[in-house]
């Protein structure tokens, strides 16, 4: 069960570099693992495939937004709030794709994707700012370590049978 919650902190790490990418990317695994053909808890909802495509535009929509100059910082309030908000979602929905407490996947989340926004906040503003590397270039690289740390997650998940 602690690995559980260790993907749920990892998840939220990714939801504090992109917040959509988490998302959709559980989504998108879950889909293929979850199917649920009439949604009756919110789990259900995230496994449906108007849902996963859903979230991988909007995920593709925050990669190009993030590329455009004068973007708020993750760290205002309200998108820190959205992030965390992110992250907690997917990790208690982690948490319960597995079997395990979804409060406290949901505070670990929650957790993870504030080490995460923090972090990476942080070492963009170093990268670019500190050492000279163009944004554009880190923003970039933040990308595919997004994505693929999200990827190697969510292709851990052991989903569960769940009661209808």
């Amino acid at each position: 069960m602690n690995q559980t919650y260790l993907k749920a902190f990892g998840i939220g790490v990714v939801a504090g570099m992109r917040s959509l990418i988490a998302p959709a990317l559980l989504s998108h695994k879950l889909v293929r693992t979850f199917p649920t053909k009439q949604p009756s808890k919110p789990i259900h909802y995230l496994a449906q495939p108007t849902t996963s495509l859903a979230l991988k535009v909007l995920a593709g929509g925050e990669i190009a937004g993030d590329k455009i100059p004068n973007v708020p910082d993750r760290t205002i309030p309200i998108e820190f709030a959205t992030r965390v908000a992110s992250g907690a979602t997917c990790g208690g929905f982690l948490t319960q794709a597995e079997g395990g407490e979804i409060p406290v996947g949901a505070v670990v989340g929650g957790l993870g994707t504030v080490v995460g926004t923090l972090v990476f906040f942080h070492l963009r503003q170093w990268l670019s700012k500190g050492v000279g590397v163009p944004d554009p270039v880190v923003a970039l690289a933040e990308d595919a370590l997004a994505i693929g740390l999200g990827w190697s997650i969510v292709n851990t998940i052991e989903p569960v049978p769940q009661p209808v």
